[in-house]
């Protein structure tokens, strides 16, 4: 943002020049807006690459023929199907916004795409946590009810209710360091992105007053 400070102080320093820093100004946070919203765009790309080779890796059919939830395999593929399906409209609601800023010429509808851009960011966080906790639970659930290897444990809960008790808060535990190893994985790579996008938008209502 050092170009970006420096045109600022010459627009104060010289009121002959305030249009032309206005304009220039603004030039750089579009330009700063699209790059932004456009390597959101590629990540997002490359993101669902990995989850997909990291899904190659590791196949459900298997673990679900050692259970007694064979049958739910059909399930689990509509489930995913539909998880891909999401997430590509995420991605084209991405390129959507990475046009839409790049094409604005209004200072106005650049602000309010830059707070749409964002927002679009956050529900596809959310969502991907979410989907990150329903997937550990249907897991849990599934090798708890139907994994020979549980099956002492199970003996034990029903037994002992202070194994219950433990059981419940290991579960949460471990829902709560995936939950938080994802936020940070999200943090990472679209929070400084975000940051940035909402520190264009500062400067935008700057400008617009």
């Amino acid at each position: 943002m050092e170009e970006l400070d420096l045109l600022k102080k010459d627009w104060q320093k010289n009121a002959a020049f305030e249009q032309v820093s206005e304009g220039e100004i603004y030039k750089m946070l579009h330009m700063k807006s699209s790059s932004i919203v456009k390597w959101i765009f590629i990540i997002s790309i490359l993101e669902i690459l990995l989850w997909t080779m990291i899904s190659v890796f590791f196949n459900t059919d298997d673990y679900l023929k050692n259970t007694k939830y064979e049958e739910l395999n059909v399930y689990f593929e509509g489930l995913t199907v539909l998880n891909y399906a999401v997430i590509l409209v995420f991605i084209y609601l991405f390129y959507k916004n990475y046009v839409s800023i790049s094409t604005t010429v209004s200072t106005k509808q650049l602000m309010k795409d830059i707070l749409k851009s964002r927002k679009t960011v956050q529900c596809y966080v959310w969502y991907n946590l979410g989907m990150v906790v329903l997937s550990l639970i249907i897991g849990f659930l599934i090798a708890f009810t139907s994994n020979p290897e549980v099956m002492v444990l199970r003996d034990k809960i029903a037994s002992d209710g202070k194994i219950m008790v433990i059981t419940i808060g290991i579960l949460i535990l471990t829902i709560a360091v995936f939950l938080s190893l994802f936020w940070l994985f999200y943090k990472l790579l679209y929070g400084i992105l975000l940051k940035r996008l909402y520190r264009n938008y500062n400067e935008l209502k700057k400008i617009d007053l």
